[in-house]
């Protein structure tokens, strides 16, 4: 199998997407055949057939964004067999409210009932054979990255207790552990290995992709004319923090120093991107109130209705922005107006008894955070970034969580990548864990990955995760 098959799983994202599009393609293609070859002047033949690609190619284009939204492209997704082909039915459902909106605003695009219908129905079963497929060729040996680790102490041995699941390992195959220095291995002596020839050698010989270094203690010095060689032949070296942000998605805070956070790369605060960043922010806010401004009002009535005149629709509260300034955040009320009558700061809890019964139904549609986009306009937050907290709650991590002020190096969001990532979090523990994903998107924002966040947002809403 050629290396570059083998090469970290966004280029296997990024083949399933363009295989699944021309699928999709392909099923436009052959509904429009199968509904029109008895007509003796077929609909799209010959001269409009441009016409029909580009038709197909909307088709495929909006289908895909759909199943972005429900997480299918997502590298950590567990799900079973029935739950991937439910995620992708909300997907198509998704995609074809889309492309109607698209038929409406652009009437010559327009596609049939009935192509569209057959169309829907191949690409499902096109996609979903593709998938069957997919998942058996994941688990092939020759497509995984063989990874070597160099390091068998305390630090590399995270590799299999954080790492450890089938799910995890998804992308690359673990050949084993090579001792480093005098460290005291931490691993199963099965998995130490010793190369009985130049490491570069032995890499090449047993066909490795990349080597991780991760040993306990750097002061014996780096084997740097070995891993040079390493390079030389194509072998990738990544350093073990590199490795988790990578294969996790997140930042390992227990790993992390400050020198790899300043020579790493990432934390883009350019003009283009402020630029960029903005401009999304602005443009994604307003479509969104134009779609949503009648929920508003439906809310802001039920509200009203439950809690009578004289009571609050709206509820502001301080919250910590950008480079530690504080803004006022505005959301629909769903707790009880008493809900903090002692003073006290307090996460929401499961099942938590302060929260009002529409208050329950707008949290678990996150309804009642629609009001943020009012902060969004005026710059207070952005569309996508870490949420924000209070500053009762920032002071207190702060105090306890290395890096906690990193996260305020960019506006806090409306949606978040720790917010698809991991779920509400009421504890210490929790904050922890959602820093370690909140100082992932800081350290490697960009308007590609804002808006793959924002699509796949879509999946929280229709599945609740994360709610209180």
């Amino acid at each position: 199998m050629p290396r570059f098959m083998r090469r970290t799983a966004s280029r296997w994202r990024a083949l399933m997407v363009v295989a699944e599009a021309l699928l999709l393609v392909a099923a436009m293609f052959l509904a429009v055949y199968l509904r029109f070859f008895q007509s003796e002047a077929p609909l799209y033949a010959y001269s409009g057939m441009w016409l029909q690609g580009v038709r197909a190619g909307l088709f495929a284009v909006m289908l895909i964004l759909g199943m972005t939204a429900m997480g299918l492209y997502q590298n950590h997704l567990r799900e079973s067999l029935f739950g991937t082909l439910a995620r992708q039915a909300i997907g198509f459902l998704i995609g074809t409210l889309g492309l109607l909106v698209v038929f409406y605003l652009l009437p010559p695009l327009e596609i049939g009932r009935g192509v569209l219908a057959l169309a829907l129905l191949f690409g499902f079963v096109f996609v979903a054979l593709l998938r069957l497929v997919s998942v058996r060729m994941v688990d092939v040996e020759a497509l995984k990255q063989r990874v070597l680790v160099l390091g068998s102490g305390e630090r590399a041995a995270l590799i299999e207790h954080r790492l450890r699941r089938q799910s995890d390992r998804r992308n690359f195959r673990l050949v084993g552990y090579v001792p480093f220095g005098n460290e005291t291995p931490a691993v199963a002596a099965d998995k130490l290995l010793v190369p009985d020839s130049p490491l570069a050698e032995w890499a090449l010989l047993h066909r490795i992709d990349e080597i991780v270094f991760g040993p306990d203690d750097r002061r014996g010095g780096l084997p740097m004319h070995d891993l040079l060689q390493c390079k030389q032949l194509g072998i990738e070296v990544t350093d073990l923090v590199s490795f988790f942000e990578r294969e996790a998605g997140k930042i390992k805070l227990g790993l992390t120093d400050p020198s790899w956070l300043i020579f790493s790369g990432g934390f883009d605060s350019s003009l283009g991107r402020k630029v960029s960043k903005r401009a999304m922010d602005v443009v994604a806010s307003l479509a969104v109130l134009l779609v949503t401004w009648p929920l508003l009002l439906l809310v802001a009535i039920a509200i009203r209705l439950e809690s009578g005149r004289g009571q609050p629709i709206l509820y502001r509260q301080e919250r910590v922005g950008l480079m530690g300034a504080t803004f006022r955040l505005i959301k629909f009320r769903s707790m009880r107006t008493d809900a903090e009558k002692d003073g006290v700061a307090r996460w929401a809890g499961k099942n938590d008894d302060r929260v009002t019964r529409v208050g329950r139904l707008i949290r678990r549609t996150r309804l009642d955070e629609l009001p943020q986009l009012w902060n969004i306009l005026r710059g207070d937050m952005s569309i996508v970034g870490p949420r924000p907290e209070r500053p009762e709650f920032v002071a207190a991590l702060d105090a306890d969580l290395r890096y906690y002020q990193l996260r305020h190096c960019v506006r806090p969001g409306l949606a978040g990548w720790a917010q698809l990532r991991y779920a509400y979090g009421a504890t210490r523990q929790d904050a922890e864990e959602k820093l370690k994903y909140d100082l992932f998107y800081v350290k490697n924002h960009n308007l590609v990955f804002d808006l793959l966040i924002l699509i796949q947002t879509f999946e929280v809403v229709v599945f609740g995760r994360g709610v209180r």
